[in-house]
């Protein structure tokens, strides 16, 4: 039984933890889906978040349609989670919300960059998600970012299109992740098994302007070709979510599975090994199968002391502490009788 009951404790994270997310775990749908794009380091180009109604909860029917045509390692992604654990961010109309302000020196020497092709350029696009912290999350807000060395063709188009007032969109190969996973955590990685060839997707990217009362507003727009849940102008970011302990339950899973080991089998075990420390040199003495001889020899010990035969008493009494310091006297002074 006690074997028994110390592999249900060693157990009982292991299994807690996948019964918490699989049958009572909360998803933690995002709050806001916010994304941003760097070329090499200067201002961002394009910043726009999601909220709200442009947030859009998977139904059933959508779900079993997108997990139509998938191959065999996304469909074992998808084994883990359910619709309402897929949220859609829906960045309509690929407008920048801010204006592309950068100064005159420092984008005449963002374009030179861009155009001088003995050295690399890079394109920086992070993404970051909020969700509601009291609900079980490790952190509020989650995210990353990916960086990727633009290609010559594209750096040259970028340079044509920044000089002139043409709004051509130019094409940003392999930077969009399109689905991200939010763990319970601060990294949320992209889905690479969702992915064809686990590549990240093309963008269109245009620089609009506009001129107004002699001034030029200048600002950014993409746009994703091809997307699942819309035909509109913009990008679609599709996000799963973890499930959550939920908050009745958060002081045992609020620190993982690691902090339930540190915190229920090392202290039950601890317990369980003061309990049996030094029972190995009393185990000799306490588990013998018939101590009726030597009960016998204690026996008379005690009773030629009270008559008196203090001879006799110190042989009997030498007797006995050779047994006890004869191990193997001692088999076979207790042997069962049979």
């Amino acid at each position: 039984m006690i074997v028994v009951l110390l592999i249900c404790i060693v157990w009982f994270p292991l299994l807690f933890m996948s019964l918490i997310k699989s049958v009572a775990g909360v998803t933690n749908k995002p709050l806001d889906v916010s994304i941003k794009i760097t070329l090499g380091g200067y201002q961002p180009i394009f910043t726009m978040s999601a909220q709200q109604n442009q947030l859009k909860f998977m139904t059933e029917g959508a779900y079993t349609s997108f997990k139509r045509n998938k191959e065999t390692s996304a469909l074992q992604f998808m084994e883990g989670y359910g619709s309402e654990d897929i949220t859609t961010a829906e960045l309509e109309g690929g407008n920048s919300n801010s204006l592309w302000t950068i100064s005159p020196p420092s984008r005449t020497m963002m374009i030179e960059s861009i155009a001088d092709l003995s050295h690399e350029f890079t394109l920086v696009i992070s993404w970051t998600i909020h969700r509601n912290l009291s609900l079980g999350a490790n952190a509020e807000v989650t995210g990353d970012k990916h960086t990727v060395s633009l290609t010559n063709e594209t750096r040259l188009s970028l340079a044509k299109m920044m000089k002139s007032n043409a709004s051509t969109p130019v094409t940003l190969e392999k930077i969009y992740p399109w689905y991200i996973k939010a763990p319970k955590d601060s990294i949320a990685k992209p889905i690479l098994q969702l992915l064809k060839g686990q590549e990240f997707v093309n963008i269109n990217v245009s620089l609009n302007r506009n001129v107004t009362g002699g001034s030029i507003q200048e600002w950014w727009v993409l746009n994703q070709t091809h997307k699942h849940f819309t035909n509109k102008t913009g990008l679609e970011l599709i996000v799963f979510s973890d499930k959550v302990s939920p908050p009745s339950l958060g002081f045992l899973a609020g620190y993982g599975i690691m902090g339930l080991y540190a915190s229920v089998v090392l202290v039950i075990g601890k317990f369980v090994r003061e309990f049996f420390s030094g029972i190995s040199h009393s185990i000799m003495f306490e588990e013998l199968p018939n101590v009726d001889r030597i009960l016998k020899l204690c026996t008379d010990i005690f009773l030629v002391r009270e008559t008196g035969e203090l001879e006799l008493e110190e042989d009997l009494y030498a007797k006995l502490i050779f047994l006890y310091r004869s191990p193997e006297t001692m088999i076979k002074w207790t042997r069962e009788k049979n």
